[in-house]
């Protein structure tokens, strides 16, 4: 959906086009309600407002759906595509990648009770797993405000994709 196609959509579906890039209904409903944006610079920018900071319940809703990183996303999705792309760097075929990713996913999960969420594209394997394994030293209140802040790099990075595809 090009820019001029959202800022023209319906409110339902301007909504239901940003969800790929974050399911919070409050960015989502946000940016729907702004319309119209003069560029795409603009609506990335209003989206950063919306998304400073997303709050923990908003984070927790996000993640409740999100696959581990160097986990493809399963289904057809227009947010399962998004996701397989943005990890498209890590290699399924790389078994010591694939089980050291394993390991500080359920390490990370034991320790924080969700999800490892970073922004994969433009990432390396090694880059990815160095994070993970930082992270884990984190305190829960570091990691809260590390995550929501990872959450809305992705979100910013697929609206881009959304409104220029």
């Amino acid at each position: 959906m090009l820019l001029e196609q959202f800022n023209r959509a319906e409110r339902g579906d301007a909504v239901a086009a940003l969800r790929p890039c974050v399911d919070v209904t409050r960015w989502c409903e946000h940016l729907a309600d702004h319309r119209p944006y003069s560029s795409i610079d603009s609506l990335v920018a209003e989206a950063a407002r919306a998304a400073d900071p997303f709050t923990a319940d908003e984070v927790a809703s996000a993640l409740a759906h999100h696959p581990r990183i160097g986990e493809r996303a399963a289904g057809d999705s227009r947010e399962a595509a998004m996701s397989r792309a943005e990890q498209s760097a890590v290699d399924p075929a790389d078994a010591d990648v694939q089980q050291q990713l394993r390991e500080g996913n359920l390490a990370y999960e034991q320790r924080f009770g969700r999800v490892f969420l970073i922004r994969a594209a433009g990432r390396a394997p090694a880059e990815i797993l160095s994070a993970l394994r930082d992270r884990l030293h984190n305190g829960d209140d570091v990691e809260q405000r590390v995550v929501a802040e990872q959450l809305r790099e992705i979100a910013l990075l697929r609206l881009r994709g959304v409104v220029t595809s």
